[in-house]
């Protein structure tokens, strides 16, 4: 048997069409390259949520990945939905789920960047739904360039897990969202933010490792980005 830790990996999902003409799973390769090269074994996970806490009883560690979609803002208490909110339902209730169960069990949970809102809603706190219309002199956070390429800098909160893990004050990173923390829930702590404010990072001290990050470490921008994944593994092979 293997002894490296069996991270599970939340799939996104796209109806009939392009790639088939049935409903289909997808994911980036770097996202399972990224597990693979910090010493995990990655594993998939489809959206049956009746199924989550099952799955998660095999995983020791739990990646929440991001995705061109929304989370219902009724999840948050919004009475109000923007425009620009497009949701997948199904892919949400397992992410919920599975998200809830593993912490329930205090395994590693590292959410990427509708992962890390996901974990924000999870703890009870809010998103803000479109940052164009709710941020003064928002920066890009959907940059018009590559998503291998930085978009720009976060700072690291002093002494939060995240700061240890990189071990530096700032980031460069890629910036593929048009949504973020607001308030964050209790018992979550910011772990970074851009220049304009925005929420980038998000921790929970009180877990084993519980981190959510807004930009896509799975690109391996910089040396931090691998870190992240380095700590997710080792946090999870540490019963």
């Amino acid at each position: 048997m293997s002894t490296r830790p069996v991270i599970g990996l939340t799939l996104d999902a796209e109806p009939a069409g392009g790639y088939a003409k049935h409903p289909w799973y997808a994911i980036r390769e770097n996202y399972c390259t990224a597990v693979l090269r910090a010493g995990g074994l990655p594993v998939l996970l489809p959206h049956e949520p009746g199924e989550a806490a099952a799955y998660v009883d095999t995983l020791a560690g739990l990646i929440v990945t991001g995705g061109g979609f929304d989370i219902d803002p009724a999840h948050f208490g919004a009475t109000t939905r923007h425009a620009t909110v497009k949701t997948k339902d199904r892919r949400t209730a397992f992410e919920l789920a599975a998200t809830t169960a593993a912490l329930s069990r205090d395994l590693p949970v590292l959410g990427i960047c509708g992962g890390a809102q996901l974990l924000n809603v999870v703890f009870g706190g809010t998103l803000v739904q479109h940052i164009p219309d709710e941020v003064p002199n928002a920066l890009a956070h959907e940059q018009p360039t590559p998503r291998d390429q930085p978009g720009h800098d976060v700072a690291l909160t002093p002494g939060s897990l995240l700061h240890r893990i990189c071990g530096a004050q700032t980031l460069a990173v890629n910036s593929a969202h048009h949504q973020a923390a607001k308030d964050v829930g209790p018992g979550i702590a910011v772990a970074a933010r851009a220049p304009d404010g925005v929420i980038e990072g998000i921790e929970a001290p009180a877990h084993r490792f519980c981190l959510g990050v807004q930009w896509h470490p799975e690109f391996a921008i910089t040396a931090g980005d691998d870190a992240i994944f380095a700590a997710l593994i080792a946090a999870a092979g540490t019963p």
